[in-house]
Formats: C-alpha cells, sequence, structure tokens
C-alpha cells in the first residue's frame, strides 16, 4: 500500500495515500482494533452538521476568514448528506470521550479542503475552533439522537399504527377465543386483541417523544469541562442560530454545560424508553407466532404470510421468521439498554467516559425499531390471514363462555358446569340447560361469544 507522512504531536506517523485522515485518526486504527464496529451513520452525519454549523459561528464572531469558515461548512454539509462516510473507520471501543471521532472529522475536512479549495487548515487550529471533543460530542449525540427520532423511528410508528388500524376495521366482526395464563378465557374480537397492540405502540411513542425533548439543550460552548474556556461568550449562541437553520428544529443552550458534558442522565432515560418499545415489540411478535402456531397442532388461528422455506430437512414447513427477527431485535434493545446504563454511570468528576459506547447503542437501537416496526407491519400484520372456521369450531366449545352466566346461576354452579361439560366434551349451553332453569333461547342470547365482547356503557 502507498503510503504518505503526516505528522502530530506526538510525531510523524504514515498514513495510507488514500485516505482522508490524518495522524491522530490512524492512531486510533492502530491502537483500536477491537471489534470493526465503526461509529453510526447517523453520528457521522450529525458530527458533519456540528461542524458547519461551528464553522459559521466562528466567522460570525471574526475569528475565522469567511472563505475558510465557508470551505469547512461545505465540507460539514457534505458528511452530513452521507458522503465521505467510508474516511470514519475508528472503532467504537475508542477514547471514552470519543476524541478520536472528533479529530476523525477535523483531520478529513482539513484534508478535503486542501484538495479541493488548496486551503491548508489546521485540524485543531481552525476545524475544530471553539470546540473541545467533551462538548462537541454529547452534542453530536443529542442532535443525532433528535434527527434520527424525527425522520426514522417516528414516521415507523406512524406507519405500523395505520396498519394496526386498518386490521382492527377489517377484522373488527371476527370473535376468538381470549387467553390468559395460556388458557381459554372470555371472548374477545380480532380488532380488540390488536387494539391493545396499538396501545401499547402509542404509549411507547409518547414516552420516546417526551425524552427527546431533553436532547433539544446542547452543552455545546462548555469546550473541556463545562467552563467554556477558549470559546467567545457568543459562540453558543450563534452556533445554535447557524444549526437550527441547517435542521429545521428548535435547539437550545443547555442551562448546564457541566452537566451534559459530565453526566449522560438524559441518554440512559431516553435508552430506557426505547427498552419500553422493545417490550410492546417482543409482546406483539409472541402473540403472532402463538397465534400463527400449527398448522396442525397448534393454536392455527391465523396464517402468516409465507416468506421462505423454514426448515433444510423438513419440506414444506414454513416458520414465522419476521416476528422471530423482531423479537431478537427486542432482545437485544433490552441487552444493550443494560450497557447504556452502565456505560452512563461513567461520568467520573467532569467527563462521562464512555460517550462512544452509548452513543453507539442509543442510536443504532433507534435505527433498529424504526426498521423492525415497518418490517412487522408489512411483512406480518399487514399480510396475515384469520383461520375463521377454525377459530368458530374452537368458540363454540369454549367453556369458559358460562362466565356469562354468573350473574344468573353463581360462580359455583358457573364451575360445575365448565367441569361437567370438559369431562363430557359437551358444549356448556347444552349442560347448561340441563343443570339450570334457563331457557336455550335465553342460554342462546347470554352465552353469543360476539354479544360477550361487548362492554356495557355507563349511564350515570
Amino acid at each position: 500500500m502507498k503510503m504518505r507522512v503526516e505528522k502530530d504531536s506526538l510525531g510523524v506517523v504514515e498514513v495510507p495515500i488514500e485516505a482522508k485522515w490524518g495522524a491522530q485518526t490512524q492512531r486510533a486504527l492502530w491502537n483500536f482494533p477491537i471489534s470493526g464496529w465503526v461509529m453510526p451513520e447517523t453520528f457521522i452525519r450529525a458530527l458533519g452538521l456540528v461542524k458547519a454549523a461551528a464553522a459559521h459561528a466562528n466567522a460570525s464572531l471574526g475569528q475565522l476568514n469567511a472563505e475558510d469558515a465557508e470551505a469547512i461548512a461545505t465540507i460539514g454539509q457534505e458528511i452530513a448528506q452521507g458522503f465521505h462516510l467510508d474516511q470514519f473507520p475508528i472503532d467504537v471501543f475508542q477514547t471514552g470521550s470519543a476524541t478520536s471521532s472528533n479529530m476523525n472529522a477535523n483531520e478529513v475536512i482539513s484534508h478535503l479542503v486542501a484538495q479541493r479549495f488548496e486551503k491548508e487548515l489546521h485540524p485543531n487550529d481552525h476545524v475544530n475552533m471553539s470546540q473541545s471533543s467533551n462538548d462537541i460530542v454529547p452534542t453530536v449525540m443529542s442532535v443525532a439522537l433528535v434527527l434520527s427520532t424525527k425522520k426514522e423511528l417516528l414516521p415507523a410508528f406512524e406507519h405500523i399504527d395505520l396498519c394496526l388500524k386498518k386490521r382492527q376495521k377489517e377484522l373488527a366482526s371476527i370473535v376468538k377465543t381470549g387467553r390468559t395464563h395460556l388458557m381459554d378465557a372470555v371472548p374477545m374480537t380480532f380488532a380488540q386483541e390488536l387494539s391493545a397492540w396499538a396501545a401499547q405502540l402509542s404509549y411507547a411513542r409518547d414516552r420516546i417523544t417526551s425524552v427527546s425533548q431533553t436532547h433539544y439543550y446542547l452543552p455545546i460552548g462548555g469546550t473541556a469541562i463545562g467552563t467554556g474556556l477558549n470559546a467567545d461568550p457568543c459562540f453558543a449562541e450563534i452556533f445554535i442560530e447557524q444549526l437550527n437553520e441547517m435542521t429545521g428544529e428548535s435547539f437550545q443552550k443547555a442551562d448546564n454545560s457541566f452537566e451534559l458534558i459530565s453526566a449522560q442522565d438524559r441518554i440512559v432515560q431516553f435508552s430506557a424508553s426505547l427498552k419500553t418499545l422493545a417490550v410492546a415489540v417482543m409482546k406483539i411478535s409472541n402473540d403472532l407466532r402463538w397465534m400463527n402456531s400449527g398448522p396442525i397442532s397448534g393454536l392455527g388461528e391465523i396464517v402468516l404470510p409465507s416468506l421462505q422455506p423454514g426448515s433444510s430437512i423438513m419440506p414444506g414447513k414454513v416458520n414465522p421468521v419476521i416476528p422471530e427477527s423482531a423479537a431478537m431485535v427486542a432482545a437485544h434493545v433490552m441487552g444493550t439498554d443494560m450497557t447504556v446504563t452502565i456505560a452512563g454511570q461513567s461520568g467520573q468528576f467532569q467527563l462521562n467516559v464512555m460517550l462512544p459506547l452509548i452513543a453507539y447503542h442509543a442510536l443504532e437501537n433507534t435505527r433498529l425499531l424504526a426498521q423492525t416496526l415497518s418490517n412487522l407491519a408489512d411483512k406480518a400484520i399487514e399480510g396475515f390471514v384469520v383461520n375463521e372456521e377454525h377459530i368458530n369450531s374452537l368458540l363454540n366449545k369454549n367453556p369458559i363462555l358460562v362466565t356469562a352466566l354468573n350473574q344468573k346461576i353463581g360462580y359455583e354452579k358457573g364451575a360445575q358446569i365448565v367441569k361437567r361439560a370438559i369431562a363430557d366434551k359437551r358444549a356448556v349451553l347444552d349442560v347448561a340447560l340441563e343443570e339450570t332453569e334457563l331457557s336455550r333461547s335465553e342460554l342462546e342470547k347470554l352465552l353469543d361469544p360476539a354479544f360477550l365482547t361487548k362492554g356495557g356503557m355507563c349511564r350515570r
């Protein structure tokens, strides 16, 4: 490989000639050959935005030449648009402040400015002006979370919600056996079952939306520990004006930069809200798997779309692959929420030193859940077919229908009827006709499964 020579404060480093990064990035590549995981694309894009906003702010304050600032901002905007992503190769398991990733951006921008605009701008003195990794990285994390939530996760919520509402309308008249403890319970409609999923997701969305509001407050301008050393007192205000103009958002200067540099409690809370969503995804996925089980010896209530052969040895077998995929994502999010929690408490004195790990999992989990919600909607919920004939045959044999007679005959008599119906393998209605003084027409009305799914209305 052809190499070129770069240098930093520690000395001379050889860098691949085609690489746009410099000495500090190369040292990080040598020092952290750990996982092969790189920082999420959303983080890198937000980092480009932040560098562009900082350049404009420094120019407004007269600290950067206008042409130099425009050159830096141009490359920063390109990074924000998804260009040059291959120039950010540093492992997630790097220095805990993510200084390596910050310097990676500074060096790439500096190199591309020199290449395109023929300007020799220093990565630290010019691209990183008025900044420290310690305030830039938490700022980038918050910007990335806000943007990824709005652009990826909230649209996915909307998509699956519309899908569920559509299916509720289509399945509103189909009555099935409810289940508690995996055992037969009183009837419900498919629409009622799906409404529970929709409500779970709505609650998770509201929590995520609420928590994401805390990420509009940025520690920018706090520099190394929050005091603002080496940054103009007006830098943060102008930076945020520029950032808001570029994003259309309403970011604000944090009331206390010391907190947002030294602690990451807000992202810990955000991660917990993602875990709540993961719990809902796991519930929905497992319900779909159980309802689809069979086709002969399982519940067989629905048939999920056949997407791929399910076995390398059993011909014709088709498995519920989409709910299984979603359940694995849910498990991953639940597990990595604990990682974020542990990393969040790693703020010693004035700096948290697990920022790359926190950013990686919070942003990747946001992306994973967004894709999973859309996949569940499109490839499982939208296309499942209800086995009405089978459901009706099971529903009519359900001995728990006797619950509807409690107010007429009492609990003990009802239990007696259930036990006899199960033992004799007979319908509850026929046994109740023999065991009570209720007429067939009255029993048919009281034990009508569709009627039992309708709650009464309070008339106070």
